[in-house]
């Protein structure tokens, strides 16, 4: 009575370098491809489509629009589930209060103290615009760091306005 030999190890060994060979020249082949069709945020219309959204920006002094941004820091805790919980948005607003820019010496008092009431909720809320792929990509679009975002406002259903320290960028 014979036995079916099994294939020696060896052979096993050459064959999972062969697929390894394989597999790493497939990703190596792949890479350059995939950085190719990377999108950058730099045109409008891919920010339209990636966040699917119009996105908007003004330039305002921080004097002419204290009264909404205290108000909106005053809601920030409830502001912050319906962050979460957005996924679409027809219209998103970024106010660049010029003014409170950190190169400007950062916020005015009425509203660095406001903040400071409210440092854990804005805290939070910072996070969950890096968590919401909408609105980070939004603020990311204009070159807007989370960290500079003092409140939201929901003004609309479907509408969203971001206030931020911060000056355009070029």
């Amino acid at each position: 009575m014979t036995l079916a030999s099994l294939p020696d190890s060896r052979w096993l060994s050459d064959v999972r370098w062969l697929h390894a060979v394989a597999a790493a020249a497939f990703l190596a082949v792949s890479l350059p491809q995939t950085a190719l069709n990377a999108q950058g945020l730099q045109s409008p219309e891919t920010v339209d489509r990636i966040v699917g959204s119009q996105v908007n920006q003004e330039e305002a002094k921080t004097t002419a629009e204290i009264g909404k941004v205290n108000s909106a820091i005053d809601r920030t805790r409830e502001n912050i589930s319906t962050v979460r919980k957005t996924s679409k948005l027809d219209k998103v607003d970024i106010v660049f209060l010029t003014d409170a820019a950190r190169s400007e010496g950062g916020p005015p008092p009425a509203i660095e103290n406001k903040v400071r009431q409210h440092q854990d909720d804005v805290t939070e809320l910072r996070k969950e615009i890096e968590a919401n792929a909408l609105l980070y990509n939004a603020i990311e679009s204009r070159r807007v760091l989370a960290e500079d975002v003092l409140a939201v406002e929901f003004d609309d259903p479907g509408k969203i306005v971001i206030y931020a320290a911060a000056k355009p960028s070029g």
